[in-house]
């Protein structure tokens, strides 16, 4: 799943953090970080620091809830 135009870090991690199962990002060369590992979130907020706005992630979300749950953050914060 792409997330796109993530300006609100802090509510996306908050969001990411209430989900149940595993969700990972996956990264331009196909590694997979845990997004509900803290340091897995530091290494995102790096990129927001450096770029100001995170345009594109690729995520993937194993739990149906969980992939609703994204749906309907990004759905509502577009």
């Amino acid at each position: 799943m792409k997330i796109t135009n993530i300006s609100d870090m802090e509510a996306f991690f908050k969001m990411i953090d209430s989900c149940k199962g595993k969700v990972e990002l996956v990264s331009e060369e196909g590694d997979r970080l845990n997004l509900k590992s803290k340091l897995s979130q530091y290494v995102s907020l790096a990129r927001v620091f450096s770029e100001g706005v995170i345009d594109q992630l690729d995520i993937i979300a194993y739990e149906p809830e969980d992939i609703e749950r994204i749906e309907e953050y990004v759905s509502n914060n577009q």
